[in-house]
């Protein structure tokens, strides 16, 4: 049975599709919720480790990476569990445990929101 979280950075949609939960930086002011929600997501990424591991993942081959799979970061193992949970918690990362392996990956829709969130509305090219 796969150990998913909902993503708190995106909000489902009637038709299955997400949506991200904030307008573009430069479209309005975040409203309080809208701030909450993109600050954990810059909370969690903040950290260099966890920064180099959502990246380890995100560019793995096959779009998901157990822990076994995953560079040398410079942290003890231990250390690697608990960004890759802070991880999921902030809803960047998705996991499935399969028999003593936990598998992570990033949801394509979370990298799209993110797109979305920093995109500059009114950027000329």
């Amino acid at each position: 049975m796969p150990n998913t979280k909902v993503l708190p950075l995106l909000d489902p949609a009637s038709d299955g599709s997400v949506a991200p939960c904030c307008p573009p930086l430069t479209e309005r002011p975040f409203t309080v919720e809208e701030a909450e929600a993109a600050a954990r997501m810059f909370k969690a990424l903040g950290d260099p480790v966890r920064l180099r591991l959502f990246s380890a993942v995100a560019s793995h081959e096959g779009g998901e990476a157990c822990v076994c799979d995953i560079p040398d970061v410079g942290v003890s193992q231990p250390t690697v569990s608990h960004h890759l949970k802070k991880l999921r918690e902030a809803g960047l990362l998705a996991s499935e445990r399969r028999g003593t392996w936990v598998y992570y990956r990033v949801e394509p829709s979370v990298l799209a929101a993110m797109g979305r969130l920093l995109t500059n509305a009114s950027s000329v090219v």
